[in-house]
């Protein structure tokens, strides 16, 4: 199975931290990681870990941290086309605090606000496998659109998953052609976006809800863990999604599967320290 995750890829600094810093004071790390980030790319790492074949179509250049982005991806078996091939763009890197105490996360980023017009041609999109399921995370517009209209023109047409965690104006483009939208709570689309054919929403350590146009929905309870690092685990959560659709998974399975995965991650501390203890169902 091949699952395509289109969208962003980060640089993430992140320190552990057992106090939070006030106005002008230095206070020192208990721990420090550096990986590559943001929702595509973590979970394609996700999904590399579970057995698929994870292809990340992103921008990260030929830059110094677009580099060390590439380095940590490939080293968790992610395969990569980079829109940015042979050229040096300003990589986003995110500064990342996660509170020692309780694992929640602050991020502060750029996002892909740095570096605009990095877009696929179907060309491109030709010479790769062809995908099981696609995710789309909406943070490179151009990108996610290039990617929606080639992959809604394939036959046998593959399954779309939207990554929606915060609202953009690019949602509108997509929403409308996603079989999925995997959400946050908080997420709120505007009056007259169209919807999905199935909406997922994740409510932390609530239950996650889902609902699809058949006017069928139900829910999923969240095992009570002892959570010591929130970060990344919606990204876990849908990489773990894509694959169990990729699987041929029901809807409600396929979220319980992202559930179990979404609960190991935040057990752990560190973006890939979990991995090792990831294993499909």
């Amino acid at each position: 199975m091949t699952c395509w995750f289109a969208g962003l890829t980060t640089l993430d600094v992140i320190h552990r931290s057992a106090v939070r810093p006030g106005p002008d004071q230095k206070i020192t790390a208990v721990r420090q990681d550096v990986s590559a980030g943001g929702p595509a790319a973590n979970a394609a790492v996700t999904a590399a870990t579970l057995g698929a074949r994870a292809l990340l179509i992103s921008a990260m250049g030929a830059g110094p941290v677009g580099a060390a982005a590439r380095g940590d991806l490939e080293r968790h078996g992610v395969e990569i086309h980079d829109t940015a091939e042979g050229r040096e763009i300003p990589l986003a890197v995110s500064a990342v605090l996660v509170d020692d105490a309780t694992g929640d996360r602050s991020v502060v980023s750029p996002d892909a606000t740095l570096a605009d017009g990095l877009d696929v041609t179907p060309a491109e999109l030709d010479r790769l496998p062809r995908p099981d399921v696609v995710l789309l995370d909406g943070h490179h517009p151009d990108l996610a659109r290039s990617v929606l209209a080639y992959v809604n023109a394939l036959v046998p047409r593959p399954l779309i998953v939207l990554d929606a965690g915060r609202w953009r104006p690019v949602f509108a483009d997509l929403m409308g052609s996603a079989d999925v939208t995997a959400r946050s709570a908080d997420f709120r689309a505007p009056a007259g976006v169209p919807r999905s054919r199935a909406t997922v929403a994740t409510h932390g350590a609530g239950q996650v809800t889902w609902c699809d146009e058949g006017g069928r929905s139900g829910a999923s309870d969240v095992p009570t863990v002892d959570v010591r690092d929130t970060l990344g685990a919606g990204d876990a959560f849908h990489g773990a999604l894509v694959v169990a659709l990729a699987q041929g998974a029901g809807l409600e399975a396929a979220i319980d599967e992202a559930v179990r995965v979404a609960s190991l991650r935040v057990q752990y501390i560190g973006p890939r320290s979990w991995l090792e203890n990831l294993s499909c169902a």
